[in-house]
């Protein structure tokens, strides 16, 4: 008789060590393939769309700088302010303190962890702003918002392999499962912080496959022509990614602190509604005042 499974057994390699305290960790591969990935396919956007290729690696440097830095303040001032505001060090620098260890054997007290612990509503802040600023300075002759319908395309694919990561990191995790599931996951290598170690539900991967849907229709949507209602791909992405994003905090354990904890919504749910609103808005706002996009 074939035993059912009841729960996955995760307990990965998340890094790969290079030279005495010097890894690559996996998250970090993902960030790298994401945004890889995001610069070929904006590549093609940009060709079908008849732009010149000089102004694709200026919005791959923009959009680099406005997701890392968007997203560590982020994480910093919507989760962890207390913690970072005692080891400010860390909310610049990719390092954590660890008496028992040194940074490339010479920095002692502090280990390369990479840039672990970014919020995600932070890194859509971040790059909202210097997309805006590369069409200011470098992107003239497009309006802000048809680079915006463009951009929401990669930044879709991206956020799949960032979940990955998190998986591979086994942070973020769900809430331990009412029943048993042969999807649950145990995740061996989880941060004491999530309580007890039991088969609990893999929202990473629950939201990779959320922002892979979504990644598809946007692409199917510009495929066929969506294109050209400025607003349409950009209030789609907004509505979808963040209606995702605010149903899966209720299968998934607080992040840190509850900066917001009101009506049993916790700080995700609550800073994603903003750009919920927002998606309705650019819609609508698209059909009815389709000038104000060639600001």
């Amino acid at each position: 008789m074939v035993k059912t499974l009841e729960y996955i057994n995760w307990d990965p390699i998340h890094k790969f060590v290079l030279w005495k305290g010097l890894c690559v960790h996996i998250y970090s591969l993902m960030f790298v393939i994401s945004f890889l990935l995001g610069w070929y396919i904006m590549k093609y956007i940009y060709q079908n769309d008849d732009i010149d290729q000089k102004y694709l690696d200026p919005l791959f440097i923009c959009t680099f700088l406005g997701t890392i830095i968007g997203a560590r303040l982020g994480q910093v001032f919507f989760y962890d302010l207390s913690y970072f505001s005692d080891h400010w060090i860390e909310a610049i620098l990719p390092i954590k303190e660890n008496k028992h260890n040194s940074l490339l054997g010479f920095i002692k007290g502090y280990e390369f962890i990479g840039f672990r612990g970014l919020s995600s509503h932070g890194a859509t802040i971040g790059i909202i702003l210097s997309s805006f600023f590369y069409r200011k300075i470098i992107l003239k002759k497009k309006s802000f918002i048809w680079l915006c319908d463009r951009l929401c395309i990669p930044v879709s694919i991206s956020a799949v392999f960032i979940r990955v990561g998190n998986f591979f990191n086994s942070e973020i995790v769900g809430k331990p499962c009412s029943e048993k599931l042969p999807w649950a996951v145990k995740f061996v290598q989880m941060d004491t912080e999530y309580g007890e170690i039991t088969p609990r539900h893999p929202a990473q991967i629950y939201e990779s496959i959320g922002y892979f849907l979504i990644f598809l229709l946007l692409w199917y949507f510009y495929r066929i022509g969506k294109k050209n209602y400025d607003g349409f791909l950009s209030g789609i992405f907004f509505i979808s990614l963040w209606s995702i994003r605010f149903l899966l905090e209720f299968v998934k354990e607080p992040q840190g602190e509850e900066f917001i904890n009101f009506l049993s919504i916790n700080t995700g749910q609550w800073l994603s509604v903003p750009f919920i609103i927002l998606g309705f808005f650019i819609i609508n706002l698209s059909k009815i005042k389709k000038y104000f996009f060639s600001l």
